[in-house]
């Protein structure tokens, strides 16, 4: 069988070593598509038998109660993922409870043998080098394992980019936190940076009410050299705060 799929990727500085001659891969994605979109897509170019609507309905039926039976304890199998909820921390005794100041549930997703078997369809194309500029890669809430998705008010958040590390005199040096609805802009203290590396960050994350915001990194950090000129790398996903 011939391909199926077709990607693009562009190679950057691999953050991990020192040696300037070797590189990751990133997918140079064109979008974020939602489930309306998928489901809409699943009518006009898989020629479902539904339609959009009822699909997105259904889908989302499956999700809640996927969701319900997780936090029920159930292991989840769907050929194309799996699923399970854990636990992160650690007990001292055989008899220590469940404390959730310092133990935290998480739901951790796999890809499954469909999913695997579908990798095998695609053909891959290096189109050069992307931006080597500041690059956030993934945000990690420390206390819930939460990826790219939730955050922890006054819980650490792991950063993990490429040429991120914090430095230069200029006052807009930092990282802060965007407001998704009112656009302000909150700064997270210096003394609340925990680790400060070229590929990696973990700050204090602020005290910040529930919304939807973009994390932000100004640094005039440069490989060799402190920049004349701060540059700023605004997170692709949105992080969300809960009630």
């Amino acid at each position: 069988m011939g391909t199926l799929h077709a990607i693009k990727a562009r190679l950057y500085d691999n953050p991990l070593t020192e040696n300037p001659n070797d590189f990751i891969a990133r997918v140079d994605s064109e979008r974020t598509l939602n489930t309306r979109e998928v489901c809409e897509s699943a009518v006009t170019r898989g020629g479902a038998d539904t339609t959009a609507d009822r699909m997105e309905h259904d889908v989302g039926l499956f999700f809640k109660e996927m969701s319900y039976r997780l936090c029920d304890g159930f292991f989840i199998n769907t050929g194309y993922f799996s699923a399970g909820t854990g636990i992160r921390g650690v007990f001292n005794s055989p008899h220590e409870t469940f404390n959730p100041d310092k133990h935290s549930l998480f739901i951790n997703f796999n890809q499954g043998a469909l999913l695997r078997q579908e990798l095998s369809n695609i053909q891959v194309e290096i189109i050069g080098l992307g931006d080597t500029d500041a690059k956030i890669l993934e945000v990690e809430d420390v206390k819930t394992g939460s990826v790219n998705d939730v955050i922890t008010p006054s819980r650490n958040l792991r950063i993990r980019g490429s040429r991120i590390k914090l430095a230069g005199d200029n006052e807009q040096v930092g990282v802060s936190f965007v407001s998704e609805s009112t656009g302000e802009v909150i700064k997270v203290d210096s003394a609340d940076v925990v680790v400060n590396k070229p590929a990696e960050l973990i700050i204090l994350t602020p005290d910040l009410p529930a919304g939807a915001y973009r994390l932000q990194i100004v640094t005039q950090y440069g490989k060799n050299v402190l920049l004349k000129e701060p540059r700023t790398a605004l997170f692709d996903e949105v992080l969300t705060v809960v009630s």
